[in-house]
């Protein structure tokens, strides 16, 4: 069921083998999703003709930054402490813009996405324990997913947890038939979900009625977090949960989806404009989480419920204190959520397979397997141990993601800031000194993170 790639195993025109580049120790090869490889066309004048043209894996990418993993953080964090937090998903928001930045760059300027990239630069043992480690960490954002949608099957339909799990393995069959149809459906699919998402949430902070000004003022760093152990402690969460490691390996790739030009100014038009449309597209994704924590905060931390931290109590309180629908609007939006998730989970698990191995699984097998990995924990948790322990494994799945998290960032850093491999596109210094002290402190975060998580435990 797997094949080497080679020239002959391609559909779509790629760069022939070559010498090694210098800085790399092996030639560039075959792309990884080699089925859409430059497939989208950017040709055309006019500056919305070209940031439409390049839109769209900013928006496959910002998917992550709004899974359900994301959801328990800042349904915590508001409940518990009303809008102080904001201004921790703001710094979180703006570091990610950042390492995704890299992340597009490192593919369009080198023709190599981050996998592909520790395959070329590192040795083979190292670059195979880097793929195992990602490889996990995917497992782990997949069951985030699987975990969401059967919890917002369970909310809406009354599906027991156990049930949607397994309902959640034909999505398997959606991202087949939109890989066949072409890159940009798959994009559009997702850019509708996260529409849908984000109109539940505008729908109810309307009814939830923050205070302006409060909410403003929570965007304003406060000395409080660092001072209060247990709002640290949501921060860190928040912040550790944000970014995650295999949307730097999606981004690298699938900006490699655009016909742009192998020329200099091709390259530099290429990666100005997927800056551009990544930018917009986070900006949606910290709508959306600050969404959850201002309704959170206006809901339940005014009304005294601070200890509301699981979806599923979220859930049951929203319509006793917003109204009729208000329960049914937010589960519409973890399902659509957790959907959209498993879309661009598959994407990046068929990319770290590829870029690391150079090997190629048919999909439908790489999905399963993946599939097959996240499901079969939840459905035992479940069964055992009902709603409670999914959500638990929800908890110790971001646990597992932060984990592999220094993984990626200082990899991508490197390559970029690298003058033999990136040339006329290397970080300049003071880029490459933001990226490292942003690398550490989100990786020293999550240590930190880690710590107390198995301290408590």
């Amino acid at each position: 069921m797997a094949v080497r790639l080679d020239q002959s195993s391609q559909s779509q025109p790629f760069p022939p083998p070559e010498a090694p580049q210098p800085g790399w120790r092996r030639a560039r090869t075959t792309p990884s999703l080699v089925e859409v490889y430059r497939t989208v066309p950017v040709s055309g004048k006019g500056l919305w003709r070209k940031i439409l043209a390049f839109a769209g894996p900013g928006y496959l990418v910002a998917v992550g930054y709004m899974d359900p993993g994301n959801w328990a953080t800042d349904l915590a964090g508001g409940a518990q402490f009303g809008y102080t937090l904001l201004s921790v998903i703001l710094a979180s928001n703006l570091m990610a813009i950042l390492l995704q930045g890299l992340a597009s760059k490192l593919g369009i300027v080198t023709g190599r996405d981050l996998a592909q990239a520790c395959r070329d630069n590192y040795s083979k043992p190292v670059a195979f324990l880097l793929w195992i480690a990602c490889e996990i960490a995917i497992a782990a954002c997949d069951l985030a997913e699987v975990i969401g949608t059967a919890i917002a099957l369970n909310l809406i339909f009354g599906i027991p947890v156990t049930y949607g799990v397994i309902i959640t393995a034909l999505d398997v069959l959606v991202v087949l038939y939109l890989q066949n149809k072409g890159f940009r459906l798959l994009e559009a699919l997702v850019i509708a979900l996260i529409a849908t998402v984000g109109a539940c949430f505008l729908w109810e902070i309307i009814l939830s009625q923050p205070p302006f000004g409060e909410v403003m003022r929570g965007f304003v760093p406060d000395h409080e977090i660092v001072s209060n152990p247990a709002m640290l402690y949501v921060a860190v969460g928040i912040l550790g949960a944000t970014v995650m490691p295999h949307n730097l390996y999606l981004h690298s790739s699938i900006v490699q989806t655009r016909q742009y030009d192998e020329t200099s100014a091709g390259k530099r038009e290429a990666v100005r404009f997927a800056f551009v449309d990544s930018t917009i597209a986070l900006t949606f994704a910290l709508f959306i989480n600050a969404a959850i924590l201002i309704i959170a905060a206006a809901t339940f931390h005014t009304s005294g419920h601070h200890e509301v931290g699981e979806i599923q109590d979220a859930y049951k309180l929203l319509t006793p204190l917003l109204g009729a629908g208000a329960s049914t609007v937010f589960a519409l939006a973890l399902l659509a959520s957790g959907q959209n998730s498993t879309l661009t989970g598959t994407l990046a698990g068929q990319i770290v397979m590829e870029g690391f191995l150079n090997i190629r699984l048919r999909p439908w097998l790489r999905r399963l397997i993946t599939r097959a990995i996240a499901i079969v924990p939840a459905a035992i948790v479940a069964i055992m141990y009902g709603e409670a322990g999914t959500a638990k494994l929800l908890v110790l799945s971001q646990v597992i993601l932060s984990m592999q998290l220094s993984f990626a960032v200082f990899p991508l850093v490197s390559f970029t800031s690298d003058k033999l491999k990136m040339g006329e596109f290397v970080n300049p210094a003071w880029l490459k000194a933001l990226a490292y002290v942003v690398a550490g402190i989100i990786v020293g975060l999550n240590i930190w993170l880690l710590i107390q998580f198995f301290g408590r435990g």
